[in-house]
């Protein structure tokens, strides 16, 4: 594949100009609406997640109290308890979203996420590692978890290095360590006692459960971060879609990008897996689902956060509701959604290939 054949799939933008013709600049109209309407969704489910639960808020007054105008009834259940779970959410959801993102693009595979390759998988061994074996606490635990995930992603990248670190390469390996580890885990679970067994499970599983400020406050944080940093790679990641020899000719630096573009998407999923686990396929699933939305070439960085946040999110909703009073950990809603999809795209590609 060429350059032109890359130019050649992309829609033509639309040109704006102000004032004249002193300001110009494109825009692509179907990602722009698409982004408008995730947002909106989020948006939307933000307010369902504050309503829903054993005492039931109603819609009005949880968007009341979202702006600090609720009963204080309605204040007490929506701002101190379900309100920054949601956040939590939509936070941990953009930043997998976006990683993922970078993920697919690095490999040029849609199996090619975070979850995938095993950095979730090593986030839950650093966690399961302090509390099981370190005797730890929860907040010891997050930051074993995100040590854990920045350790995983090493090694990953070292052990194919010697390809090359090329995406087919961080794919197999990643595999082959996430499987490993998630022996790893279920060894250390298997022997433990009984309580500390059930938090353990939780962050091998992954879960919003008891999530409140810190959490929320640690993701927003790491977003103003690493957000604007991922976007700043946008352009370039899209080069590199056309391979190695070409984006190098047209004077991209391959491997500094590709460092720092890893770099970016591993400190965005240690951070969502020291917050709540390691959540299955949404990485996987919404960089997918936003570039079929928007019908857009690249890796869509933005569609893919507000995707991941929006699935996350009502996957969170459906965990507690489910089985109330009983509630499900995140992570085996998204990982029933996501099974379907990979079976999906498996046999998709299948299809494909026998055509």
């Amino acid at each position: 594949m060429n350059a032109d054949v890359v130019r050649s799939r992309q829609r033509p933008a639309a040109p704006v100009r102000l004032f004249g013709e002193r300001i110009s600049f494109r825009i692509r109209w179907r990602p722009l609406v698409v982004g408008l309407l995730l947002l909106v969704l989020c948006l939307a489910a933000l307010v369902l997640a504050a309503s829903v639960g054993d005492y039931r808020v109603p819609l009005g007054d949880a968007a009341r109290a979202i702006v600090g105008e609720g009963s204080p009834m309605a204040e007490l259940f929506v701002t101190r308890r379900r309100l920054p779970r949601a956040l939590t959410a939509l936070a941990v959801g953009a930043a997998l979203g976006v990683a993922g993102a970078i993920f697919q693009t690095l490999t040029r595979n849609p199996l090619g996420s975070p979850d995938i390759i095993g950095f979730g998988q090593g986030a839950a061994a650093g966690a399961v590692t302090v509390l099981l074996v370190l005797g730890g606490g929860t907040a010891e635990a997050t930051v074993g978890a995100f040590l854990g995930g920045l350790t995983t992603a090493a090694v990953v990248y070292l052990l194919a290095l010697r390809g090359g670190a090329q995406g087919y390469l961080l794919v197999l390996v990643g595999i082959g360590v996430s499987a490993m580890l998630v022996a790893y885990n279920n060894f250390l679970v298997s022997r433990a006692e009984l309580s500390d067994a059930k938090l353990a499970t939780m962050w091998v599983v992954g879960s919003l459960y008891e999530r409140r400020w810190p959490e929320a406050a640690l993701m927003g944080a790491a977003l103003a971060v690493l957000l604007p940093a991922a976007l700043a790679l946008q352009r370039t990641l899209s080069m590199l879609e056309v391979g190695d020899e070409l984006a190098g000719g047209l004077g991209v630096r391959v491997s500094r990008v590709r460092l720092a573009a890893l770099g970016v998407a591993v400190a965005l999923t240690a951070v969502a897996t020291a917050c709540a686990g390691p959540v299955a396929f949404v990485a996987l699933v919404a960089p997918q689902v936003a570039r079929r939305l928007t019908r857009s070439t690249g890796p869509g960085m933005l569609p893919a956060a507000a995707m991941g946040g929006l699935l996350l999110l009502v996957g969170d909703v459906v965990a507690q509701r489910l089985t109330a009073p009983v509630e499900l950990p995140v992570g085996v809603v998204t990982g029933a959604i996501g099974g379907v999809y990979l079976a999906w795209l498996l046999l998709r590609e299948w299809r494909s290939g026998r055509g």
